[in-house]
């Protein structure tokens, strides 16, 4: 599959399907608003000790002017049941909407580094910056200041 995902371009559709009962939202669904997606797995230590805080995080500090969503991509193949996907909701206080990624379809298509991997478009859809990692000195801190930028 070839990466369709380009800076300042409108960001491609997304092959999800759904965990719990929520069907996944259109790409469109995020148009006039910022959108962050958090390109994740359960079975990744810095998306879970430090990614999944993050986003849980701008929920919380910007949750009316930024919209945040999860990928859980299965890159492993390691098989997750939805009860296992209820108890990281809830071990993990999910506070953003996640879904499953299709065959890991997006994670291809956008371009992945690995897990986690950011993804920020701008109110019109966008892509504004893409980065791995969850590093509080690297990608974290980049990923603060292009939210800053697109704030302001």
């Amino acid at each position: 599959m070839k990466m369709e995902l380009e800076l300042f371009k409108k960001i491609p559709d997304w092959s999800l399907e759904p965990i719990f009962k929520e069907s996944p939202p259109s790409v469109d669904a995020f148009l006039n608003s910022p959108l962050l997606i958090l390109i994740f797995s359960l079975d990744c230590p810095g998306c879970i000790g430090r990614a999944i805080p993050y986003a849980n995080r701008m929920v919380v500090e910007k949750g009316n002017e930024l919209n945040v969503i999860g990928i859980h991509t299965n890159t492993d193949q390691c098989e997750y049941t939805p009860s296992d996907f209820q108890t990281a909701k809830e071990d993990l206080y999910i506070r953003f909407p996640f879904y499953k990624d299709h065959k890991s379809q997006t994670y291809l298509k956008y371009g992945a580094g690995g897990t986690p991997h950011w993804i920020l478009t701008d109110e019109n859809g966008l892509v504004q910056y893409s980065i791995f990692g969850s590093d509080p000195n690297n990608a974290l801190m980049r990923l603060d200041y292009k939210m800053q930028e697109i704030f302001q």
